[in-house]
């Protein structure tokens, strides 16, 4: 049975994860369907309409890198820069200080083709602000420059160093799309290592399956004010390089989730890539990681970046996991 079937019919909890009825089953807010319209409006999905769209779009950021400088912070954070492994790394904290914080790791979204934005530093300025934690921002390097096969282990190795200078201190990794299933594949990568875990992983919209072949999904693109298939597939085609777009490097659904961390997933059902998130909560849930899946109804990719009283309840939500 399809995904998109078995949510028609509420058949969600039989799936063995934990999942917000409540919102699931509430209808989005005036504001948020305005903001559907805007975004339909916007050249977002052009950009991803077409294979040839999506090398444009990288051919262009080649001759004109975007800057990763920190933008929409706001006030009271502190934001320094440091290199690890030749990668720029942020770390933010509030202004009172470093010492006693609990920690997150935050990895951005784009496709792994896109620099990181003001609405992924808006993010980690509120986590820093609101929650009082210290977050660790990778700038990892894009497709196709750097791939799978080496931004994976990289980003592992980021973690991995986090966890030990963290000592006791709370470790949560947050990530938006493909920094979402970036953060699983890095999880993944140390537990087939004997590396301790983060204490928990929040993945806003993940891009778990670079394939993008579920029948379904040709459906839900049409709905999708953001995404279309083409070009996601060929950015993952950038991204995976040598390896097959089925790895779990590229595919973390396809890979183990045994002993990993718990997991806290936000998706909408205007994303195209939501039936991976529910195949993910499934999969995890299955494995024995305690799985919390927040499915709300008529909301876009990313939604919980956006500003819409959803969005806004969705980064309560994260403010309280990471605190």
């Amino acid at each position: 049975m399809s995904v998109a079937k078995m949510l028609s019919i509420g058949r969600l909890c039989e799936c063995n994860f934990s999942l917000a009825k409540s919102s699931a089953d509430r209808a989005p807010s005036l504001q948020s369907r305005l903001f559907n319209l805007l975004l339909g409006l916007l050249p977002y999905k052009q950009q991803l309409a077409s294979a040839e769209a999506v090398q444009a779009h990288v051919q262009k950021l080649a001759l004109q890198p975007a800057s990763h400088e920190p933008a929409g912070l706001g006030r009271g954070v502190d934001a320094t820069l440091t290199k690890m492994g030749g990668w720029p790394v942020y770390y933010t904290a509030p202004a009172s200080g470093f010492e006693g914080r609990n920690h997150v790791m935050f990895l951005h979204g784009g496709g792994y083709i896109n620099e990181i934005v003001p609405a992924h530093w808006r993010l980690v300025g509120q986590m820093t602000r609101k929650a009082s934690v210290v977050c660790v921002v990778p700038v990892y390097p894009l497709a196709p420059r750097a791939t799978a096969k080496d931004v994976v282990p990289a980003t592992a190795e980021l973690l991995r160093m986090l966890l030990e200078d963290a000592g006791p201190a709370k470790v949560t990794v947050v990530g938006n799309s493909a920094g979402a299933g970036l953060a699983v594949a890095a999880c993944q990568w140390l537990r087939d290592r004997g590396h301790r875990q983060p204490n928990r992983l929040v993945l806003i919209s993940p891009a778990a399956d670079a394939s993008v072949s579920r029948p379904e999904q040709a459906e839900i693109a049409v709905r999708d004010p953001i995404q279309d298939i083409p070009g996601i597939i060929e950015a993952a085609r950038l991204y995976a390089g040598e390896l097959d777009v089925g790895h779990p490097f590229v595919s973390p659904l396809s890979g183990a989730f045994r002993s990993l961390a718990p997991m806290t997933i936000f998706s909408g059902t205007r994303d195209l890539l939501y039936p991976d998130s529910v195949d993910l909560a499934a999969r995890a849930r299955a494995a024995g990681v305690s799985v919390e899946l927040h499915l709300w109804r008529d909301q876009p990719h990313n939604f919980a970046l956006m500003p819409t009283p959803e969005g806004r309840r969705a980064r309560a939500m994260i403010l309280q996991a990471v605190a």
